[in-house]
């Protein structure tokens, strides 16, 4: 058995896509793989590290308003379409697997022109164009929120849920605050904007942290990124946070080690990606969301109101985050009992830990019609 997988631009088409290969890997241990991404995205470094064969095109995003560089990137993308094709031909796969980012257009497009059985995994409420334009060729499409199945064809979109990583669920609590010098009996919340870090949430918790170390029955971890990390240590200097004095408080760059921090998370502050937001479902962990404003059709906001309505987290949106607001939010949910374990209940109803395992048998089964 032969699969092409495409994915990439950032970790959440590419964690996906891999956590999918891993799946099928169970079930079909001798089933061969071809990953396919753009030559300079992150899944170009990313994807080889995994031991997966890998092939690159060279692409780039149409830019939103009309410049002459638009025709440069129809070039590639035309160029893009007869090297796919090759590839194509040259692997003949069983299946071909797309989650997400423009890359997977030419491959998944040239591989439903042969005949091949594709699938596409829309991770957003909101799905973005390519997906869009796809769901018109593909035979399958898996769908993380049952909202986004309307936005297809009647008839190709199955709700699933999004595939998160097996370490996601297997980390335990104990772990996490051992790792990171934590107390058992007082609650943690975790801060993160993404790999990348979010400037203004981590602008934001200068002044949220600055109050927090006055107040030691909240533990807080709070991770930057790596380009803002100097930055916001300066601030807290120039705040007045000592963490040096303050245990309960961690500031790190970047954590290779997130499951464990989600284990021990009792609240999170987090961007509303859909792959994270599918962590923090699967583990049931409630959370205030600051949807990334400037992400393709706004589909961040779509994301976390989802979330929202179903009562799993609070939505704070970028243009209205300073220190005091998301301070008052913090305050307002700890100061009433039994809230976040009712916010905790309604995000684990939410989450889809056996998303992976149900898309893998999807892919599966289309390879019997070959």
């Amino acid at each position: 058995m032969r699969i092409i997988v495409s994915g990439g631009g950032t970790g959440g088409h590419i964690y996906p896509a891999i956590t999918l290969i891993q799946a099928i890997r169970e079930r079909v241990p001798e089933a061969e793989f071809l990953y396919v991404g753009a030559k300079n995205g992150l899944e170009a470094d990313i994807v080889p590290k995994e031991g997966l064969p890998f092939e690159a095109i060279e692409l780039q995003s149409f830019e939103r308003h009309f410049t002459l560089s638009n025709f440069k990137t129809v070039g590639k993308a035309m160029m893009g379409l007869v090297k796919a094709n090759r590839i194509v031909k040259r692997f003949r796969p069983d299946a071909a697997v797309g989650t997400g980012g423009y890359v997977c257009g030419p491959i998944l497009l040239a591989a439903s022109l042969m005949h091949v059985p594709t699938l596409i995994q829309e991770q957003n409420v909101l799905p973005g164009i390519t997906n869009r334009i796809l769901s018109k060729f593909v035979t399958k499409i898996a769908v993380g929120a049952e909202a986004a199945a309307g936005h297809f064809p009647r008839g190709k979109a199955v709700y699933t849920g999004n595939p998160i990583r097996r370490e996601v669920m297997s980390a335990e609590r104990e772990d996490g605050l051992k790792a990171f010098g934590f107390d058992g009996s007082k609650p943690v919340v975790l801060v993160s904007g993404g790999s990348r870090g979010a400037r203004s949430i981590n602008r934001a918790m200068v002044s949220v942290l600055r109050e927090a170390q006055k107040q030691p029955g909240i533990q807080f971890l709070h991770v930057t990124g790596k380009g803002e990390y100097e930055d916001i240590q300066s601030r807290l200097k120039d705040a007045g946070v000592d963490l040096s004095k303050a245990p309960h408080i961690r500031v790190e760059p970047y954590l290779y080690n997130m499951p464990q921090a989600m284990a021990m998370a009792d609240l999170a502050v987090f961007r509303a990606g859909a792959t994270g937001l599918a962590e923090l479902t699967a583990r049931g962990i409630p959370a205030v969301l600051i949807p990334y404003p400037y992400a393709s059709e706004n589909h961040q906001e779509y994301n976390a109101r989802a979330l929202v309505e179903a009562g799993a987290a609070k939505m704070i949106l970028n243009k209205d985050l300073t220190g005091e607001t998301l301070g008052e939010m913090l305050r307002e949910l700890f100061a009433e009992p039994g809230r976040l374990n009712m916010m905790a209940e309604a995000s684990r109803k939410m989450g889809r830990p056996q998303a992976a395992g149900e898309i893998a048998d999807m892919i599966l089964e289309l390879t019997k019609s070959v």
